[in-house]
């Protein structure tokens, strides 16, 4: 008979899985994690939770992070256990679910979180903002209202102005924000699910940072397990993850009490804070530029990516920290005596540095990588799909796709809760025409055929290269200023383009979140239940207490520090951004460079069939491609953490028994990290609240 001959990918996902398949973590039924305690568990986050991570990004510009998830699971764990009532792993899934959505960052740069009506905050202040007063006449009244409207001078978000544009009607401000958070939750469920359905069930691919937050849930639900002893009396059931979450756990609160909550303090009374980890980095380009002029060295005492490097792949963190080394580190001074980088200046930082080696040289040979994972992405796709239906008739074929070599039993049910992918196809298809719709109604002017070409073939195939990143090595990859060069070379030149919905995504990582829920064996419809139990709370909570905020006091302003020192440069370069359609000769255009771009495509393509035709495996390609131009302290201490992984930790244990540790062990971090940055912000609040008072 003949063998069955796995892809590459098969083959990755098979060295992943190897000793999975008979641990507990996805064996049991499919059941609904939508109950009750998700309920409380939602208005929970929305009305504690919220209004902390608003006030902490404003006045410090960090964010509750894993906070919210995890310090809401063990509140209601607490008192499960209390209740004596048991908490299933598919609700405390649930719970994390719903509680990392509504405390979801809005916008990253900004440190902007509590939900989407954060983005009107933003946009009040780009419209006053002496950075963009050039251009406020500009701005249309659908995206905020003119400085002389009431509902400006009197910062005030309940006003009509908000409410109904004078030029738009019901296309407002506000009523924009709202009909684009639903579209994008029903295009990122839809195209989300048929993603999964690719790159999980007929790829297989192994997602190795899934487990980690599935781990956690089954951890935090066994310890509410009570299990009668023979006396007839209860007592709490105890597992080996639990016990592992619980090192986890307390490490990450050790850890967080010097990296987080030490600074926090000592900076509520004191001028300079106490940081005995600088955050993020350690930069030391300066120091180095004398011998490696234009390196990018630095070092990193995050202990996620160290934990990140335990889990994924060994020989991706091994290709991501040589490409590290021969580009950022020993490449780019190479690459300036070659008369690569024109614009590098000694006595910069590594931000800044980083900056004008990517518009110099790196941001176009990213976008030639990117194309090159783009075409190899579908050559898999396609020859997986042959490959199958070549096999589909083959009764020991059929036999060879049960081996647990490919993963347990990764296929649609009624029991997981799927549903026809006509459906997720009709909720992606019906969003992405409703943003189309909406935006040729507000830019007409602008060609519809662009954003015809972003929502349906660039969305899916970058979706599509994103999840294949993140089913392989957890990690998605991007096409930097895609959106602002289609904006430039396309010849439109107001300003107005800029704050329209264009219907341009990447869902890449929704893949993930599904096969958690698969892992933990939560019923696939517990998240659309959660979806609308999530829309009206975070609406109406992100609105009450914007309005709150704004109304007390301006933003930004000296009550919130973070905000006004860092608004105004963002401020100037959105300004840059929004000219630079209206520009002769605009900036991000000349950092384009069409023979790097095809040069760096070819070179991406060559580097996957020379590992190929060598017999190296497929995930080193992908390390390889992580790498290229990153800072040190990306890579660096995933190879720490890998290191001591694979020759310490897998010895002391044994590789079986510590790649189940090490997904729980990262969970607990997590969780210990996320207490000490919720009491850290608790203290913050104290401090803020108290100082302005008489006595």
């Amino acid at each position: 008979m003949p063998e069955r001959h796995l892809t590459a990918e098969e083959k990755l996902a098979a060295e992943y899985t190897v000793t999975a398949a008979d641990d507990t973590l996805e064996l049991g039924p499919f059941e609904d994690g939508f109950s009750s305690r998700t309920v409380l568990g939602a208005l929970f986050v929305a009305l504690v939770m919220m209004p902390g991570s608003i006030y902490l990004g404003l006045v410090a510009g960090q964010s509750l992070g894993p906070a919210a998830e995890w310090v809401t699971i063990i509140l209601f764990a607490e008192i499960a256990r209390r209740s004596f009532a048991q908490l299933k792993r598919q609700e405390v899934f649930v719970l994390f679910y719903v509680a990392s959505a509504i405390a979801a960052v809005t916008m990253v740069q900004l440190a902007l979180s509590g939900g989407p009506f954060a983005m009107a905050i933003w946009r009040q202040f780009l419209i006053q903002s002496p950075q963009t007063s050039t251009l406020a006449k500009d701005i249309p009244d659908w995206v905020v209202p003119p400085v002389t409207s009431a509902a400006i001078q009197n910062r005030n978000l309940a006003h009509l102005d908000w409410w109904w544009s004078p030029s738009k009607g019901l296309l407002s401000p506000l009523l924009l924000i709202v009909i684009g958070y639903v579209l994008s939750r029903m295009a990122w469920f839809g195209l989300g699910y048929i993603l999964f359905r690719i790159v999980s069930d007929t790829e297989r691919l192994p997602f190795p940072m899934a487990p980690i937050a599935a781990q956690g849930a089954t951890a935090l639900a066994e310890s509410t397990d009570r299990k009668e002893s023979g006396e007839g009396e209860y007592r709490r059931g105890r597992s080996w993850r639990w016990r592992v979450f619980s090192v986890g756990a307390s490490l990450g609160a050790a850890f967080g009490l010097l990296y987080v909550l030490l600074p926090v303090v000592t900076g509520l009374f004191m001028a300079k804070p106490i940081m005995l980890f600088p955050i993020p980095f350690v930069d030391f380009t300066r120091n180095v530029e004398s011998f490696l002029p234009a390196s990018l060295i630095s070092l990193s005492f995050d202990m996620s990516l160290l934990l990140a490097g335990m889990i994924l792949p060994f020989r991706l963190i091994l290709g991501t920290f040589i490409a590290v080394m021969a580009t950022s580190v020993f490449g780019n001074p190479i690459l300036l005596k070659l008369g690569a980088f024109p614009h590098w200046t000694p006595g910069n930082g590594l931000l800044v540095n980083q900056m004008i080696l990517s518009f110099d040289f790196w941001m176009s040979v990213s976008i030639g990588l990117a194309a090159a994972v783009a075409l190899v992405g579908i050559w898999n796709m396609v020859r997986t799909f042959v490959g199958r239906t070549r096999r589909k008739d083959s009764t020991q074929n059929t036999e060879a796709e049960k081996d647990t070599t490919v993963g347990i039993s990764r296929r649609p049910s009624k029991e997981r809760g799927d549903f026809p992918l006509w459906i997720a196809g009709a909720l992606f298809i019906s969003a992405t025409v409703g943003f189309i719709w909406i935006t040729h109604i507000l830019v007409p002017g602008f060609p519809v055929w662009i954003i015809v070409l972003f929502g349906f073939i660039w969305t899916p195939l970058q979706s599509y290269i994103s999840a294949r990143l993140v089913g392989l090595t957890g990690r998605g990859i991007g096409v930097p200023f895609l959106k602002e060069t289609v904006f430039i070379t396309s010849g439109y030149k107001k300003v107005d383009i800029w704050f329209a919905p264009i219907p341009l995504w990447d869902f890449g990582g929704a893949a993930q979140r599904f096969r958690e829920l698969e892992l933990t064996r939560t019923r696939f419809t517990s998240i659309i239940k959660a979806e609308f139990l999530m829309a009206p709370i975070i609406f109406v909570c992100s609105f009450l207490f914007w309005w709150f905020f704004w109304h007390l006091n301006q933003i930004p302003s000296v009550s919130f520090p973070y905000a006004a020192r860092i608004w105004p440069v963002a401020a100037r370069q959105a300004y840059l951004i929004f000219t630079a359609n209206s520009t002769d000769q605009p900036l991000l255009l000349q950092a384009l460079n069409p023979k790097t771009i095809i040069g760096a495509f070819g070179v991406g393509l060559a580097l996957y069939v020379g590992l190929s035709t060598l017999g190296m495996p497929v995930i080193f390609f992908y390390g390889l491609i992580g790498g290229i131009g990153a800072p040190l302290h990306a890579g660096l201490p995933l190879l720490v953490g890998a290191l001591a992984g694979r020759y310490y930790f897998q010895r002391r244990f044994g590789r079986k028994q510590w790649s189940r540790y090490v997904p729980v062990v990262a969970a607990g971090f997590s969780c210990g990290m996320g207490l000490a940055g919720m009491t850290a912000v608790a203290l913050s609040l104290i401090a803020q609240c108290t100082r302005d008072l008489p006595f």
